[in-house]
C-alpha cells in the first residue's frame, strides 16, 4: 500500500469536497478546490520538464499557492524545497548553491532577487500572483490553461518528497530529506494532537511557517483527520488569536516563546472557548508557562511534543497539566510507532519508520545522525521506570530557539568586524520563552560592551533574525583550548549562569 499525502488528500476531496482545507487570513480552500490546484500544479511541473527525483525550491511570502506546489511536487514524484522568504539575498545564494533545483517559484514581492540569483546559476524560474509579463514561466497561466485531472504518475513512498533546511555543524545549510511514507507516519490520522478525542472536530490553528518543519507537519496531520489547516502570516498574538475566533479552531499549537507572546497580549479579547487542545513543545516548557496556559484555556488539555525535523514526533505528554506534580519537566512516553531509549552517554535514541532519509549531499553529517535505522538525537537525558523521557541537556554545541537551529560558529563569523570586539564567542543560554536565547558573550578588556541592538542592526541583511543574539554580556576572558585556541562553550555558559 502506497503512504502519500497526495492520495490522502484526493481521497478527502471525494468523500468531503466542500469541507475547508486550509485557511490564510479570509481566504478558504476546500478539499475539492486543493485537489484541483494540486493536478493543475502536477501538469504544469510536468510541461515545464519536472519529474521524479527533480528538487522545487519554493522562495516566496505566505500563501495558500504553497500548498498547491506542494501536493503538485509530490504528485510528480519530486521533491518539495520550502525556503524563509526572510532570508537575505546572500544567505539564499548559498541554499540555492547547496539545494540545486531544477525550478525556482516565486511571487512578485521577491521577483526581483529571485530572477538575477536564478540567472546567475541557470535555474528555470516560475512566478505566481503577477498579473502580467514575467522572466520566466507564468505559474498561473499554466495551471489555468491545463486540466485538473490526476496525472497518474506513480509514487515510490520511500522517496523522498520534501527538502526542510536545517543548520549544520559549520553553519553551512542541511537538507533533510523526508519520505512520503515517514510524512504519512509522522502524521497518520488518530496521532498527535488529533487524537481519537479530536475526532469530528475543527481544525487547527498553528503558528509555524511554511518553510518549517513544523508548519508542514500540521498541514499534513490536519488533511490526515480531514479537517483544515488555519495558516497565520506571521506568529503575530493578535493574529493567532482571531484566527482561532473567526474559525472556531478546535486545536491551537504554538511553540513556548509564542505561547508567552499570546498570554502577555492581555489587550486581546478573544473568544477561546472552541479549543479542545492547546499544545506546545519543540524546546524546554516550562510549569509556570503550563500554568498559565491552563489559566487561559481551562477547557483544553495541553500535549507537550517533543521531535525534530529528521525523527519527527520522538516523546509526547498527554495532559501535561496531570503530571506538573508527578513528572514536572517531562516531554512524555515515546510516540508510536518509534521505540525509545538513551544510550550509556545518555544521549536519546530511536528507531522509527518516521526518520528521515538522510541530508541532501551530506554523507558525513547523515553517518553522524542516523545509522542502522537509528536516529542518534545529540539530546542527553533519563527515562523513568514508567517509561517518561526527561531531558537534561544536548551533546552538541547547538543553540536551540523557539524551535530554530543556530550554529554559533555562524554567528560568529557573520559578526567579524564587530567595533570594539576584540574578542568573543556566541553561546545558547536557557530561557523560558525562547528555550534558549543566542547569547553573545564579550571579552571586557577590550573595552565597553556593545549594546544588543547595535549587534542586531549589524547582522540585518547577513543573516536571518532568528539567529541574532538577543543577549549581551560581558566576561573578563574568553575560555579557550590552550592547544588549539577552540571556544570552550560549556566553560562559557557557566560562567554566563553565574554572573
Amino acid at each position: 500500500m502506497t503512504l502519500d499525502i497526495p492520495t490522502t488528500v484526493a481521497r478527502f476531496a471525494r468523500v468531503r469536497p466542500t469541507a475547508p482545507a486550509a485557511t490564510l487570513g479570509l481566504r478558504v480552500v476546500s478539499f475539492a478546490e486543493l485537489d484541483d490546484a494540486g493536478n493543475r500544479a502536477a501538469r504544469s511541473f510536468a510541461t515545464l520538464g519536472l519529474g521524479a527525483g527533480d528538487t522545487i525550491a519554493w522562495w516566496a511570502a505566505p500563501s495558500l499557492r504553497a500548498l498547491d506546489g506542494f501536493l503538485g511536487a509530490g504528485r510528480v514524484g519530486a521533491v518539495f524545497a520550502p525556503l524563509n522568504p526572510s532570508l537575505p539575498a546572500a544567505e539564499l545564494a548559498g541554499v540555492l548553491d547547496y539545494v540545486a533545483p531544477r525550478l525556482l517559484v516565486t511571487d512578485l514581492e521577491h521577483l526581483d532577487e529571485a530572477e538575477q540569483l536564478a540567472r546567475e546559476r541557470e535555474i528555470p524560474l516560475a512566478v505566481f500572483d503577477a498579473d502580467g509579463m514575467v522572466p520566466g514561466a507564468d505559474l498561473d497561466a499554466l495551471c489555468a490553461r491545463l486540466s485538473p485531472e490526476p496525472l497518474g504518475v506513480a509514487i515510490d513512498d520511500t522517496a523522498p518528497h520534501i527538502l526542510y533546511l536545517t543548520s549544520g555543524s559549520t553553519g553551512r545549510p542541511k537538507g533533510a530529506l523526508v519520505s512520503h511514507r515517514a510524512s504519512w507516519l509522522r502524521s497518520a490520522a488518530g496521532g498527535g494532537t488529533f487524537g481519537q478525542a479530536m475526532r469530528g472536530r475543527a481544525g487547527l490553528v498553528t503558528g509555524f511557517p511554511l518553510f518549517h518543519y513544523g508548519g508542514w507537519h500540521y498541514v499534513m496531520e490536519a488533511w490526515q483527520n480531514g479537517r483544515a489547516i488555519h495558516l497565520v502570516h506571521r506568529a503575530d498574538p493578535v493574529e493567532l488569536l482571531t484566527a482561532v475566533e473567526r474559525w472556531r479552531a478546535s486545536a491551537f499549537y504554538a511553540i513556548p516563546a509564542v505561547w508567552e507572546r499570546v498570554l502577555d497580549a492581555t489587550d486581546v479579547q478573544a473568544d477561546l472557548s472552541s479549543l479542545f487542545h492547546a499544545d506546545t513543545g519543540t524546546s524546554r516548557v516550562s510549569p509556570t508557562l503550563l500554568e498559565r496556559i491552563r489559566t487561559r484555556v481551562p477547557q483544553a488539555t495541553t500535549t507537550v511534543l517533543y521531535g525534530t525535523t529528521e525523527a519527527g514526533s520522538m516523546a509526547r505528554l498527554h495532559d501535561a497539566h496531570a503530571h506538573l506534580d508527578t513528572r514536572p519537566g517531562s516531554v512524555g512516553l515515546a510516540t508510536p510507532p518509534g521505540v525509545l531509549w538513551t544510550a550509556e552517554d545518555g544521549e536519546i535514541r530511536v528507531a522509527s519508520p518516521t526518520l528521515m532519509n538522510g541530508y541532501l549531499d551530506r554523507p558525513e553529517d547523515t553517518a553522524q545522525v542516523l545509522g542502522d535505522g537509528v536516529y542518534y538525537s545529540g539530546d542527553v537525558g533519563h527515562i523513568d521506570e514508567d517509561g517518561y523521557l526527561f531531558i537534561t541537556g544536548r551533546v552538541s554545541e547547538m543553540i536551540r530557539s523557539g524551535g530554530e537551529s543556530v550554529w554559533p560558529t555562524e554567528v560568529e563569523a557573520a559578526l567579524r568586524g564587530l567595533p570594539g570586539c576584540a574578542d568573543y564567542a556566541v553561546v545558547g543560554v536557557p530561557d523560558d520563552r525562547w528555550g534558549e536565547v543566542v547569547c553573545l558573550a564579550v571579552s571586557s578588556a577590550g573595552g565597553p560592551v556593545p549594546d544588543v541592538e547595535a549587534v542586531r542592526r549589524l547582522l540585518d541583511g547577513r543573516l536571518a533574525r532568528h539567529k541574532h543574539p538577543r543577549m549581551v554580556v560581558g566576561v573578563p576572558a574568553i575560555p579557550r583550548t590552550a592547544a588549539t585556541g577552540q571556544v570552550q562553550r560549556r566553560a562559557l555558559s557557566a560562567q554566563i549562569a553565574g554572573a
